[in-house]
């Protein structure tokens, strides 16, 4: 890899395998005095540490930000989404120090405080990238448009509204009266439209999954829902409601957005549960509830060329149920668009981005695949070690190695779709070589999914134990490694341009014997036993020790 890919892994480290981070919101003191030296050491640091992505001009255009998503800042327009000023005016450096200190979660723009991370500035030196950062627009310069100064600062009440039931349920009424289902979707997963929506500057943007904190750029705290509710988002579809909702009204609403939020399991084992008779196949079926979910977090996988900083699916919730017989997973992942066509022929070259020597094998955000509707599908697989680990040694979660095969159960939306098997078993020996499909006498996994309100729910059912060398086989009591890699169609992504996780594991809990039991009453009786035979041991020699003294 080289320097290319070196800064651009770095640049976007802060949403791969990453949540939000907490950082200083509010600075110690103010801006100190924006003299011609202090901007110069602003001008330093933004050429060692923000140049890259928005560029040595501040328009955006650094070496990194095609292949991002959002793309970075143009500071020349003096437009910025994430401010505490009503819609329409310039943040402020207040505002401008939040966000570098802070970072804004799922994106590319990492926090910078030095208490948060080790190569972060230190307050004073994010003042001074600050003020420099004011220079490319030259809206700063002018005293009318100072937002502290014309009184266009919004402020947040010493109270706001309790976040509980009552505020809870107001809050889903505004949410109808207010439509925000038009774009957020009945369940704020972001499927209300049915297209893509752009930007100010022209870029397909998502509508925000609000269930997602990670993803929530600004902060995913009731404070930060109701500011963006009174600023809106300059440059995007959403608005400020500031005119048409009441303060009242934005607080309930960030309350019940809150309420929305998906708590992240944080176990790294899937429990899978035993039960008796036959196992649920469908994804609606009550059994499931018997079933212990876990979160596998995703990123974008860039281990290998063609390699994708920009993934859809970062998140899928797993559970696991068996018999004597067979296993069943239900996996559900968040997904705005139901994807079930594939064209091959738009499918994406990786002769040029993968060959020794190439300038970089990232894949571009826009240009290089079509991130469209109807052109790929959505799919998922689930990927297991075919020979069980010795101790902490595991194959490479990307595909296994040459020497170490992976077995894969691959679920596709556009065979599901078309009524054909949609699962399809595989063995994989290293990213490098394509998944080798098992022969049709030898799949034997089954299941259904479905898609419902921006969510893609799919069971996958096999038996414990195979014939087959090639299979992972399912043991009880052992803990069996396991990974997930996801595609989002729209999102441009097929082929090894998807989102991966590394290794978790699933244990089939085993039941425990009866004769464990026995003997640990047998114990119980015996250790009470002896108990008893001291106690009245000691009391007899106390007796006997008594009889003598008179």
């Amino acid at each position: 890899m080289g320097t290319f890919g070196k800064l651009l892994i770095a640049s976007v480290a802060g949403f791969i395998f990453a949540g939000p981070v907490q950082a200083s919101n509010v600075p110690s003191k103010p801006m100190p005095e924006e003299t011609g030296e202090f901007r110069e050491k602003g001008r330093t640091i933004y050429m060692e540490r923000c140049s890259f992505c928005h560029g040595l001009m501040g328009d955006g255009e650094g070496p990194a930000a095609k292949y991002l998503d959002p793309r970075p800042r143009d500071f020349t327009l003096g437009t910025f989404k994430f401010r505490t000023t009503q819609s329409g005016e310039l943040p402020t450096n207040n505002d401008l120090f939040r966000t570098v200190s802070r970072g804004l979660p799922g994106t590319a723009m990492q926090a910078f405080d030095r208490d948060q991370i080790k190569n972060g500035l230190n307050e004073e030196e994010r003042w001074a990238v600050i003020s420099y950062i004011k220079t490319f627009a030259q809206e700063f310069d002018d005293p009318e448009l100072d937002p502290v100064k014309t009184g266009k600062v919004i402020s947040l009440p010493a109270k706001p509204a309790e976040f509980n039931a009552e505020t809870v349920a107001r809050g889903e009424k505004v949410f109808e009266k207010a439509k925000c289902a038009s774009c957020h979707g009945n369940l704020g997963r972001g499927d209300g439209n049915k297209e893509f929506r752009k930007d100010d500057w022209g870029f397909p943007i998502r509508i925000r999954n609000v269930t997602h904190p990670w993803k929530i750029k600004a902060g995913g705290e009731v404070e930060d829902i109701y500011m963006r509710f009174t600023s809106g988002i300059m440059g995007t579809p959403m608005p400020s409601f500031i005119k048409s909702l009441n303060e009242a009204d934005r607080w309930d609403l960030a309350n019940y957005i809150k309420s929305l939020q998906h708590k992240l399991t944080s176990h790294q084992a899937l429990k899978a549960q035993e039960v008796t008779g036959e196992l649920p196949e469908a994804p609606d079926d009550e059994g499931w509830k018997a079933a212990e979910p876990m979160d596998i977090r995703l990123a974008g996988q860039v281990v290998g060329p063609p390699r994708w900083q920009n993934p859809s699916v970062e998140m899928v919730t797993i559970q696991a149920l068996f018999n004597d017989k067979d296993i069943a997973f239900k996996m559900t992942w968040d997904d705005p668009f139901m994807d079930i066509k594939h064209d091959e022929a738009k499918e994406f070259d990786t002769a040029g981005i993968s060959k020794v020597g190439a300038f970089n094998s990232y894949v571009e955000a826009n240009g290089m695949i079509p991130r469209a509707l109807e052109t790929f599908r959505d799919a998922v697989a689930l990927q297991f070690p075919v020979k069980a680990p010795a101790g902490t040694k595991k194959p490479h979660f990307y595909r296994g190695s040459t020497s170490d095969q992976v077995h894969m159960m691959v679920w596709k939306a556009d065979n599901h779709a078309a009524g054909e098997r949609g699962t399809d078993e595989g063995n994989a020996r290293g990213w490098k070589q394509a998944i080798k499909p098992q022969k049709d006498d030898q799949q034997q996994v089954t299941g259904k999914a479905a898609w419902d309100q921006g969510r893609w729910t799919v069971v996958m059912k096999r038996p414990l134990k195979t014939a087959d060398k090639n299979d992972v086989q399912f043991n009880k009591g052992v803990f069996i490694p396991m990974s997930v890699n996801a595609w989002d169609g729209s999102n441009g992504e097929h082929g090894l341009i998807m989102s991966l996780s590394t290794w978790y594991y699933v244990v089939l809990e085993a039941a425990t014997p009866i004769s464990v039991y026995i003997y640990a009453a047998l114990a119980f009786l015996v250790i009470g036993g002896l108990g008893i035979f001291l106690m009245r041991k000691v009391e007899n020699e106390e007796t006997a020790d008594d009889g003598q003294q008179a």
